[in-house]
């Protein structure tokens, strides 16, 4: 077999296996708006990485890397915002 082949079967394994992982607890946030476990620099700085490998995998033309990449960074993005609302605007009320 291949050795790029393997690789590109690898990258989208990877690709599956973190989209999969990830859901979940961004589905969760999103249906019950339930934040109180969550900590908020974890998602901004999971939200900022998540966008520079979406650069990075443009420029090298990995499409594994930014389509994992484009999902997890859009979700952690959801549950910062939806984080951001509960903790500092919700309790302003």
């Amino acid at each position: 077999m291949d050795s790029e082949l393997i690789v590109t079967i690898v990258g989208y394994a990877a690709c599956i296996c973190m989209i999969l992982g990830y859901m979940p607890q961004a589905i969760y946030t999103i249906r019950t708006r339930d934040t109180d476990g969550i900590a908020l620099p974890t998602f901004l700085l999971m939200g900022l990485g998540g966008i520079f490998f979406i650069i990075q995998g443009i420029m090298i033309d990995n499409p594994p890397l930014y389509i994992t990449n484009i999902v997890t960074s859009a979700s952690s993005i959801i549950v910062f915002g939806i984080k951001m609302y509960n903790d500092y605007f919700k309790k302003k009320k």
